[in-house]
């Protein structure tokens, strides 16, 4: 398992567990990229002891291609696969991250989105409403954090969540990093267009800002938390866990300074990348599959079942402040009163409304191509890195460049 939510996976493993069988509980690297590398070592060797697993939902379709996960049984797959229509119980988005051609390889956990986190004060004080705040762009908010003494927070670190931050930048100017990604090798490049460069604007216009954070080009999750409640604040782009972890850390280091201060906080949709167009909030998420080398898959993919039971959701919303999967448990966290109404139903909202990184056997080639072409963020030109990264991604595809 991946490093968070530990104190409540470990209560599933225990309760989960049945005569026929004991959950023992490994935890992965913190980063995606080495969760990636040791779970592919892992099944490439095609070890039977990785009965269960937590995926990353971009390290699905290359480890289904690669015949590494079994097949989620058809009912279950049934229910997952009707909700990418709206019909069944799951987020749209998150069911999407588990279907690759036209099967069903993992079950969706918890269904992490990005927001906007913000200072209240210090976009009253930018002169930003509540309702410019709604759909505010990225110009506005470098701007008014530049303009007033504060910052704004991304994650542009030489690792995934770089990569998240440009495919959604890309996706909110209507454009895409790849396209027709079941032609594997042969996929259409897209980042060399007006979307690519929309984005590439977004990326130097922050770089070159007074709102820029000092440790920008190594900055990520964690790093961004700590100008929140310091000074005039910042606007940031993080995940969902951030409400759970400002509320615990009231009178804390890092944290408000009391309740008064944690109610400075304020959330929004993901910022647009062009005003007037809708803004496509990351997707992210752990999904939970079965090694296709299990010598037990039955027995794998029932306690896959109960590890994403409803009651598990809610309890890692509750306890981790990590959202779920499916409606049922959503309600259930709203009727718990843990979480404002409205920020409940923004998370809803990002997930079904998001975009997902490129769903490609050969993701992790792209991301980290794209990763090398576009850093630093003090780099990039909107005049030359689409193009360049366009013609690196395309050459490593290809097999005409190493990484």
């Amino acid at each position: 398992m991946n490093p968070d939510g530990v104190d409540t996976f470990m209560k599933y493993a225990d309760s989960c567990s049945t005569a026929d069988y004991d959950i023992a509980v490994q935890q992965l690297p913190s980063s995606a990229t080495d969760q990636r590398i040791q779970l592919a070592r892992r099944l490439a060797a095609e070890d039977s002891s990785t009965d269960l697993m937590n995926l990353d939902p971009v390290f699905v379709a290359e480890f289904a291609n690669a015949g590494w996960l079994a097949e989620v049984p058809e009912e279950k797959a049934s229910e997952i696969t009707s909700s990418v229509e709206g019909e069944g119980d799951y987020l749209a988005g998150a069911a999407e991250t588990v279907v690759w051609d036209d099967k069903v390889f993992a079950i969706p956990l918890w269904a992490n989105t990005q927001v906007l986190w913000y200072r209240k004060s210090l976009a009253e004080k930018a002169g930003l409403s509540e309702e410019d705040m709604q759909q505010v762009t990225w110009d506005q908010i470098i701007d008014a954090a530049a303009e007033n003494g504060g910052t704004v927070g991304v994650q542009a670190n030489l690792y995934e969540g770089y990569v998240v931050w440009i495919n959604a930048l890309i996706q909110g100017a209507g454009g895409a990093i790849v396209s027709d990604t079941e032609a594997g090798r042969d996929a259409s490049i897209d980042l060399n267009s007006d979307a690519g460069r929309a984005a590439a604007e977004v990326v130097q216009k922050l770089a070159e800002s007074d709102a820029a954070q000092p440790d920008l080009s190594v900055s990520n999750e964690g790093t961004v938390l700590g100008p929140m409640f310091a000074g005039p604040g910042e606007f940031m782009v993080n995940w969902t866990f951030v409400y759970k972890n400002y509320e615990g850390l009231i009178g804390a280091a890092g944290g408000p300074a009391d309740k008064q201060a944690f109610e400075d906080l304020g959330w929004a949709r993901y910022p647009a990348t062009v005003e007037g167009e809708p803004s496509k909030p990351p997707i992210g998420g752990i999904d939970i599959g079965v090694g296709a080398y299990s010598e037990h898959p039955e027995f794998a993919m029932e306690a896959a079942e109960c590890i994403t039971s409803t009651q598990a959701q809610v309890d890692l919303a509750l306890v981790n402040g990590l959202m779920p999967s499916t409606n049922a448990a959503y309600d259930e966290v709203a009727n718990s009163g843990d979480y404002p109404e409205d920020l409940i139903e923004l998370y809803r909202t990002s997930v079904d409304e998001g975009g997902p990184r490129p769903k490609s056997a050969f993701y992790a080639m792209i991301s980290s191509a794209i990763q090398q072409t576009w850093h630093s963020p003090a780099s990039v030109d909107p005049d030359s890195t689409p193009e360049e990264s366009a013609d690196y991604v395309g050459n490593v595809l290809r097999g005409e460049d190493l990484l």
